[in-house]
């Protein structure tokens, strides 16, 4: 197994922790994974209605939250600590700054462009800089105006393929195309990444996500080219996982047909288990009310069926008549709540595989 090495930073298990909101990986997730060698990575999306008690406002409440899941997480490992800060959240910038400040060693950066990400490091910034993408398109472009407008390269790239939970960076009638499929997109990206790097004299890590859950899915992508995987839908069953228990009892029940894409009011598809909230949604029965916290920027209240952070909160706390739970394509193969141990134990045999 080769350790992975993004931007200097040597990480033993090239695997990465998936970033989960609302309030699914935290620290206690993020620590764990991190003191198993690999990548444990904090969602801030929607943490400030998780820590509303510090203030009234709700952006200040997301950096607060930030602030305290990064000190919790650094308490509990010396591990390699990433956030996932999305492009979409409209405090974005104030996120990606506060993570920065409190040292943490890698950001990672999708649901958009983060073209002017390395606009926001500071003098002797050492947090290494990541975005996520769902196609070599999109991956050249980032490389080519960071390297013009900041004289840097990315550290890593996450390559999200369409089997991935939560929101997608792929059109309807792309998600089950099999030109689309992570394996096709990690060739693609391989060859680009492979010119890149000679031209630019630098080492770019790929990073492939979306539908991984055990070693044989690891052994098959490692063969196409990444250089190590991301998972996120086989850590919500763990117990170290933020998620409250009737969260993750959703996907220990849920069956291969209740995966469902559904339209978010971000104005993106996304994968998710089909709740009686869904159904609801689908009928015309749920209207949001007003916008509470105006957390992303691309939602439009006014079309918006529901208030989706909202709704994803609901979910965090086992309500499904007001919320749904995200996932990968492959969360129907949870069958039991395991330890962050045993799930990082179980895919070793992959990155072994010639």
């Amino acid at each position: 197994m080769k350790a992975l090495n993004i931007g200097g930073l040597k990480i033993n298990l090239p695997l990465v922790q998936g970033g989960m909101g609302v309030g699914v990986s935290l620290s206690s997730l993020a620590s764990a994974v991190a003191n198993e060698g690999g990548v444990g990575v904090i969602s801030p999306a929607g943490i400030g209605l998780l820590y509303k008690g510090h203030s009234k406002d709700y952006l200040e409440n997301c950096l607060f939250g930030l602030r305290e899941e990064i000190r919790k997480a650094r308490a509990k490992t010396k591990g390699v600590l990433g956030v996932n800060v999305m492009v979409a959240l409209s405090n974005y910038v104030d996120l990606v700054k506060t993570s920065i400040k409190e040292g943490v060693d890698i950001i990672f950066s999708g649901a958009g462009m983060p073209l002017n990400l390395p606009e926001f490091r500071t003098e002797n910034c050492k947090t290494k800089l990541v975005p996520i993408v769902s196609s070599a398109r999109a991956a050249s472009l980032i490389c080519k105006k960071w390297k013009a407008n900041y004289n840097c390269v990315p550290d890593a790239i996450v390559l999200e393929g369409p089997k991935a939970g939560g929101h997608l960076g792929f059109k309807i009638n792309q998600i089950e195309d099999k030109h689309f499929a992570l394996e096709n997109l990690v060739l693609e990206l391989r060859e680009f990444v492979d010119a890149f790097e000679k031209e630019n004299n630098c080492k770019i890590p790929i990073i492939a996500a979306g539908g991984i859950y055990n070693s044989d899915d690891v052994a098959k992508i490692m063969k196409c080219g990444a250089d190590a995987v991301q998972l996120g839908t086989r850590f919500v069953t763990t117990i170290e996982c933020d998620a409250s228990d009737a969260f993750k009892q959703a996907y220990l029940e849920a069956k291969k047909e209740d995966v469902r894409i559904i339209n978010s009011p971000v104005g993106m598809p996304g994968r998710a288990i089909e709740s009686s909230f869904i159904r609801d949604v689908e009928k015309g029965m749920r209207r949001p009310k007003g916008c509470p916290v105006n957390c992303i920027r691309t939602c439009d209240i006014e079309k918006a069926p529901y208030c989706i952070i909202a709704s994803l909160t609901s979910a965090l706390k086992g309500n499904f008549d007001r919320g749904y739970a995200f996932a990968g394509a492959n969360v129907w193969k949870s069958k039991e709540i395991e330890t962050v141990k045993d799930v990082c134990s179980s895919l070793v045999e992959g990155f072994n595989q010639d």
